[in-house]
């Protein structure tokens, strides 16, 4: 078991001292157990290859990462895609998912199926090598951007994800929003994604995207559709930080003691299926970098060449950890930013 999942404590019986698990907070507000609803968003996590690696990063992506999805997983996500009548939405992340050499072919395949295309990019991808095609093709094909700024200031930025990388992302929004991105166009939606740079809970929603709107315009004169704060999950590189600071235990303790039950029918499990980049099958993208595959009545692990339609999941538990509590402390957290 990686440390990671000691930290989360999943579902295979590791317990932090003293923390209830997620599924007794859930029975003691008599919500446990936690069920599926209509699957309606496929997210492909394509690899960790990322030409960044911040600090909070629970994929533990980077550079020197080789994990990568093939084409051979590629087509047979789009093939299940195609019989997956549910789905209205595909969220396309990584490492940075552009530097997958399937990523266009995905975003393609899924825009001539008539579903909506999300991208979780990082801005500074733009101006990698080789990446200079990736604007026009995001404005071409309609595609939604969600883009990472943990900070509407230098210093705070450049301390979590390296020096120069504010900078960089200053640069990619100007870019995009010359497009029309980030404008007021439904077709091309511009959102910013704001992590904490510490051990506790993002602010309001509503009144950070005030701020994030008022900093940005003035400095810098950029426009952006919505902001999503986002938990930062005590798992991988994170969870690792946190054992440094030797706050551990401290944050776990915060995210129990701010569980919050309004947030659980919101909760991205219920409505999404995750497809790692080997075709292993997930309940979400951190129970993914947890290793907590979605598995048959007999334990095996499901891939995405076990099942024609998402829908054959909805039988299937979902896995919780204490990583869950992540999800559900304060207003929520979510790949759509808070949940209420």
């Amino acid at each position: 078991m990686s440390h990671a999942q000691e930290i989360a404590g999943d579902t295979r019986g590791v317990k932090a001292p003293s923390l209830p698990t997620f599924n007794e907070i859930l029975a003691a507000h008599g919500l446990h157990p936690l069920a599926r609803s209509e699957i309606t968003t496929v997210q492909v996590n394509v690899g960790k290859v990322c030409n960044q690696a911040c600090h909070h990063c629970h994929v533990d992506a980077g550079p020197k990462r080789t994990e990568s999805m093939t084409l051979a997983v590629a087509r047979r996500v789009i093939e299940v895609l195609s019989k997956s009548r549910g789905v209205t939405a595909v969220d396309i992340t990584g490492g940075a998912p552009e530097l997958n050499p399937n990523f266009a072919f995905l975003v393609e395949q899924a825009r001539a199926l008539g579903r909506h295309v999300m991208v979780r990019c990082n801005l500074t991808v733009l101006f990698v090598e080789g990446m200079e095609w990736l604007p026009e093709f995001y404005r071409r094909h309609n595609v939604e951007l969600v883009c990472s700024l943990p900070c509407y200031g230098r210093e705070n930025v450049d301390r979590q994800r390296g020096k120069g990388v504010f900078d960089k992302s200053i640069a990619a929004l100007r870019l995009l929003n010359s497009l029309g991105y980030g404008k007021g166009d439904p077709q091309l939606k511009l959102n910013l994604v704001y992590n904490p740079v510490g051990a506790f809970l993002p602010p309001a929603q509503s009144t950070l995207e005030a701020r994030y709107k008022e900093e940005l315009k003035r400095h810098f004169d950029i426009e952006f559709d919505h902001l999503f704060t986002i938990t930062n999950m005590p798992i991988n590189r994170f969870a690792a930080q946190l054992r440094s600071w030797g706050k551990e235990q401290e944050y776990l303790q915060l995210l129990v003691d701010h569980f919050n039950p309004a947030t659980v029918s919101g909760l991205m499990c219920r409505s999404l299926i995750s497809v790692g980049y080997n075709g292993l099958l997930y309940d979400c993208d951190f129970n993914q970098m947890l290793e907590m595959a979605l598995r048959r009545p007999d334990g095996s692990e499901l891939t995405i060449w076990d099942i024609e339609d998402v829908e054959q999941i909805r039988s299937i538990p979902i896995a919780t950890g204490r990583h869950c509590f992540g999800c559900t402390a304060g207003a929520g957290s979510s790949c759509g930013g808070a949940l209420a």
